[in-house]
């Protein structure tokens, strides 16, 4: 089944609010079954402990002021005080327990979303901003929480409570509950028309917030361009626009959600008013005595904040509904593509890599790649260059897999990699990109990515190798130096080798370098292209490169053209041909070396592709 279409399907079912609740009790209420259950009772004796209060008030009245029976009136303060102490400790219990259970439960789906992200396509993350997804997950999350325990704390807690106290009205006078209680459906229907406009105001309240947030994160992320092109008047508007949004949208929800108070408190009043009149002029006229009428109306005043919370249930329940939506609809988010059914492990002998008659499209009719075909040969190194726009960092995308073709086949020692599991595909890969990426943890830890079992010894190899032991000793606290974000306190050449010592530690057949020094100066550049010859040693590798002179000893050279490959051999053989594309590329290496300023062969056109995969790649 298409994606788009299960996703839809997906979606469809958690239109109502009734689905969601349904959904998340489904997904989490047996593993909780037996605190809910301990909490629940807690909540069944805060409602009996309640209704007792009001129902003993009769005899408080009756018996202390109107009989003034002092015997009775000792067993009456020692229950009333029983009660508030049972009811203390009750209400601790349920507090405890549910708090437990909430967080466990963000716990649970924080984890679990990290899971699915890690499966999703590369095309969602290029299509959405990283600090809005990390921004909506944080709000989104509690809406799980929320739904879950306002619905046992409203049914458990307030709905008996209400029943109890509404047991102990009837029972001291049923004409004046039936006055209290007939002004309810007014409100019902009210608040189910306020709850449907509130839907709607929370999504785009949440919406605006992530946002905010998000632009908050990659000002920080980016402060040194912000401050380098004078952004901050710029970047301040546009924020303070957003900001403004949220507050005006905020401020909706607000007047939406409050506009149940008046409307509540002045039921209420006209109700509980109705019912002292009636009373009053019974008591007065009628001779009545008055402790089944105050027993009344402490049960109606202790039932009007459990009816309140009822009665806007419906709102809550609705924004905390949007948030948990939300959360499922990444959570429903189908990967473009997985492991096949009958998927087997990749055994890699020599590590050939095979292209054959590949085609690639990121849109209908925008060919990338063209009926690609060459062979990379076990333990030797292939080159792939070209001018921007020729697909040659698509085409190194394949081999892990980050897009799979439109049409034809890559092959490692001839198996196709789309039948085997992507686990196995990328673990006899080794990969370093244009831009070195590091992350939270200490430079060892950093390293220890390519492989987390490598000892602390096969670390230090990994940077000696990469040219990186030397300036590590260095650092502060030698390998255990914490990095800043994405290795801030590191040079790029620096961060540039701490990568290559990631890959090397890996003990990849197969490595894959994506323009590894196009963004690194001169000095830097010769450290790094010293870390790869070392590691390019023994491996089949596929390399890309914007400087020609840096692949000259490449086993074979590939040179591409608008998606097809228009030459390749030697890089002797292709500097004989004058007019051949390699050797007018090599001459304008030549002239740019000369100028001091490298040749922008193929940046621009990695980053358009990766743009253009947003939307439509079938990227995982």
């Amino acid at each position: 089944m298409d994606q788009h279409v299960e996703q839809k399907k997906r979606r469809m079912r958690l239109d109502s609010l009734t689905d969601v609740v349904k959904r998340i009790i489904q997904e989490n209420g047996r593993d909780y079954v037996r605190d809910y259950l301990v909490a629940a009772l807690c909540l069944i004796t805060v409602a009996g402990t309640t209704a007792f209060t009001a129902w003993i008030m009769e005899d408080v009245v009756n018996e202390a002021f109107a009989k003034k029976n002092a015997d009775v009136v000792w067993m009456i303060c020692a229950g009333v005080l029983l009660a508030f102490i049972i009811r203390g400790l009750a209400s601790y219990g349920q507090a405890v327990i549910l708090s437990r259970i909430g967080n466990n439960l963000v716990a649970r789906y924080q984890s679990r979303l990290m899971r699915h992200l890690m499966a999703l396509n590369v095309s969602f993350f290029s299509s959405s901003r990283s600090a809005q997804i990390a921004a909506q997950i944080s709000q989104n999350v509690s809406g799980i929480r929320d739904v879950m325990n306002l619905t046992i704390t409203s049914f458990a807690r307030d709905l008996l409570t209400l029943v109890a106290l509404v047991g102990v009205m009837v029972a001291k006078d049923p004409l004046l509950s039936l006055i209290a209680f007939v002004v309810a459906p007014p409100v019902l229907l009210a608040l189910q028309y306020i709850s449907k406009r509130l839907r709607i105001a929370t999504r785009e309240s949440i919406n605006l917030n992530s946002r905010v947030l998000g632009a908050m994160q990659e000002t920080v992320q980016g402060i040194t361009i912000v401050k380098a092109f004078t952004m901050e008047g710029v970047i301040g508007a546009r924020t303070q626009e957003i900001i403004q949004s949220a507050e005006e949208r905020s401020n909706r929800i607000a007047r939406l959600s409050e506009r149940t108070s008046p409307l509540t408190e002045s039921v209420a009043g006209l109700a509980i008013s109705g019912v002292i009149a009636y009373a009053s002029f019974r008591s007065i006229y009628g001779d009545v005595l008055p402790g089944a009428f105050f027993s009344f109306i402490t049960a109606l005043l202790l039932a009007y904040d459990p009816a309140r919370r009822l009665a806007r249930l419906q709102i809550s329940l609705e924004r905390a509904a949007v948030n948990a939506r939300m959360i499922y609809e990444i959570l429903d988010m189908v990967p473009a593509q997985g492991d096949r059914a009958d998927a087997r492990p990749l055994e890699v002998k020599g590590g050939e890599i095979e292209f054959r008659d590949v085609r690639f499209t990121y849109h209908e009719g925008e060919v990338v790649l063209d009926g690609v075909s060459f062979v990379a040969e076990a333990g030797k190194t292939t080159a792939i260059v070209g001018p921007s726009g020729a697909g040659k960092s698509t085409l190194i995308s394949l081999v892990p897999r980050f897009y799979d073709p439109s049409s034809g086949t890559v092959l490692i020692d001839g198996t196709d990699i789309a039948d085997v599991t992507k686990q196995s595909l990328r673990s006899a890969l080794a990969y370093v990109s244009q831009q070195p990426w590091l992350f939270e943890g200490s430079i060892a830890d950093n390293i220890r990515y390519g492989r987390p079992d490598a000892t602390d010894a096969e670390v230090q190899e990994a940077a000696r190798m990469a040219q990186a032991h030397d300036f590590i000793l260095a650092q502060p606290r030698g390998y255990d130096t914490p990095l800043g974000e994405n290795g801030a306190n590191l040079s790029g050449g620096q961060r540039q080798r701490v990568s290559i010592a990631r890959a090397l530690v890996r003990n990849a057949p197969i490595l894959l370098l994506d323009e590894a020094t196009s963004s690194l100066d001169n000095e830097s550049e010769a450290a790094v292209q010293k870390a790869l010859d070392t590691a390019m040693t023994g491996r089949t590798v596929l390399v890309i490169a914007h400087r020609l002179s840096t692949i000259a000893k490449a086993d074979r050279i590939i040179v591409m053209q608008d998606g097809r490959i228009v030459e390749s051999g030697t890089h002797g053989e292709l500097t004989k041909s004058d007019d051949g594309l390699y050797a007018r590329l090599q001459r304008l290496n030549k002239e740019a070396d000369s100028a001091g300023d490298p040749p922008d062969t193929s940046a621009p056109a990695a980053k358009k592709a990766r743009r253009r995969a947003a939307s439509t790649g079938t990227q995982s």
